[in-house]
């Protein structure tokens, strides 16, 4: 099925904005996000983005996660597998199966990347670990 052909951009608004509101109110992870993020409603607006360049194909986002993420203190691999629990909640209260399980599918990679993108930026000269199946 073609990209663009899996969600609709409001499929894809509403899983962002679901998902995001169980961050934001999170108990691990609401501190971090709600202490770096001063506009919410310009994040949201750059996360639908994100999500549907990958989930729709349509290249509308542009920026350096990876940099942003590498910038924090204090991450761990259970905050990373909180985000995916999260993620997971989410994404079985949407409509599209379809989309819900191609978005879990790039949301493991996604944390793998930024976790194994966080070690090494912190320690070089060792090699990162994997994320812990949650």
């Amino acid at each position: 099925m073609p990209a663009n052909d899996l969600c609709s951009d409001e499929e894809v608004t509403q899983l962002v904005h679901a998902f995001y509101a169980k961050v934001r109110r999170d108990d691990r992870l609401g501190p971090i996000f709600n202490s770096e993020v001063e506009d919410w409603d310009h994040h949201l607006a750059k996360l639908v983005d994100f999500w549907s360049s990958i989930l729709r194909g349509t290249g509308r986002y542009t920026g350096t996660p990876m940099q942003k993420h590498t910038a924090l203190s204090h991450l761990d691999p259970a905050l990373f597998q909180r985000w995916l629990a999260l993620f997971d909640e989410t994404i079985k209260q949407q409509a599209n199966e379809a989309m819900g399980e191609r978005a879990y599918a790039a949301a493991q990679r996604i944390a793998q990347s930024l976790w194994y993108g966080y070690q090494m930026n912190r320690n070089p000269d060792v090699l990162p670990t994997d994320l812990p199946q949650g």
